[in-house]
């Protein structure tokens, strides 16, 4: 059965196909040929339209959302792979491209992923009256329940930093724990990002929204002996608190931050499977509510803007409670 199509033409603009208004984009060639040579030419107009779309869309969500270099590789390439999969672009073909990646071995998470980045996409593509339609509006990945964070215990996080030989890792971290970083934050501190005198430290997150998280006395301890080190060791002055002359950015990367995360948890007796890049993070958020810290202080020091992503620590409060319980409950106890 033949889709119906509205079509794009060269200069951007929706030629509709007059029987129908389905949502759906391909392209006109310039050209008209035959057989099997007709559709590549087609195909490969498709994806070079289709990359100037994608460059137009990666360009808005960083000026206008912040994002990331991380969200901008990620969407960038999960976008060409839509655009490799299919030849337009309707309803059925974003659903089939979301029931291959299920036979493929994809992960839920990512699938998911994938599906937001082409919602988004259209969704530009829509405001921008580039097509009449937004065939991605009720486009939705597979249902997964989301895993609870890997946290490190209270004795697992001083063994840690005590097998960190590395002033440098030692800080990172001290910074990352005492003050619930994320990675990409941690690695991206600018040089004067800590107040000493009012012990706070000024961290630009997501969409570059700033925030002030306190810090506490031994990370601001450790932080101060770094600084002196990276002062006698640095060759040339840098903007960035931990500088690295083999990355581009001119900052240490949040992977050889990992690398050296794994190496230190294996001399600490610490299984690599329990290890993630945001364990610190996730480890500050569990133990200040084992603490009984205020749930709300913990989202505003993590930098959540909803509190019901906050909320995912509470679940592990809750089990580790459950388990306790059943262990040394008398009424829970077998006779």
């Amino acid at each position: 059965m033949n889709r119906p199509v509205s079509k794009l033409n060269f200069s951007g603009q929706m030629e509709e196909d007059p029987e129908h208004r389905s949502g759906v984009y391909t392209l006109v060639p310039e050209h008209s040929s035959t057989g099997s040579d007709h559709a590549v030419e087609q195909k490969k107009q498709f994806i070079d339209r289709s990359k100037d779309q994608i460059r137009n869309f990666l360009n808005t969500i960083v000026a206008e959302k912040g994002a990331s270099k991380n969200t901008v590789e990620a969407y960038k390439a999960d976008l060409e792979q839509f655009f490799e999969f299919s030849s337009t672009c309707n309803k059925e073909d974003l659903s089939d491209f979301i029931r291959y990646l299920s036979t493929q071995g994809f992960a839920a998470k990512s699938i998911n992923r994938k599906a937001s980045a082409l919602r988004e996409f259209f969704k530009f593509l829509f405001s921008e009256k580039e097509i009449k339609e937004n065939p991605a509006v009720h486009l939705s990945g597979p249902k997964a329940e989301k895993p609870l964070p890997k946290f490190l215990t209270e004795t697992e996080i001083r063994k840690l930093a005590e097998n960190a030989n590395d002033i440098k890792i030692r800080c990172m971290i001290e910074l990352m724990y005492a003050c619930g970083l994320r990675v990409s934050e941690l690695v991206s501190l600018p040089e004067n990002c800590i107040n000493f005198e009012r012990k706070q430290l000024l961290v630009r997150g997501k969409g570059s929204k700033e925030r002030i998280v306190p810090i506490s006395d031994s990370a601001a301890k450790i932080a101060l002996e770094y600084l002196t080190f990276r002062e006698n060791s640095l060759k040339r002055k840098s903007v960035w608190f931990f500088p690295s002359s083999r990355s581009a950015s001119g900052h240490l990367t949040r992977n050889a931050f990992f690398k050296r995360i794994k190496d230190i948890g294996a001399k600490a007796g610490i299984y690599a499977q329990r290890l993630s890049p945001h364990v610190l993070r996730h480890s500050f958020a569990t133990h200040l509510l084992n603490h009984h810290a205020d749930l709300r202080s913990v989202q505003k020091m993590l930098g959540h803007e909803d509190i019901s992503t906050t909320e995912v620590y509470t679940h592990i409060i809750t089990g580790q409670l459950i388990k306790t319980i059943q262990k040394n409950h008398p009424l829970a106890k077998k006779h």
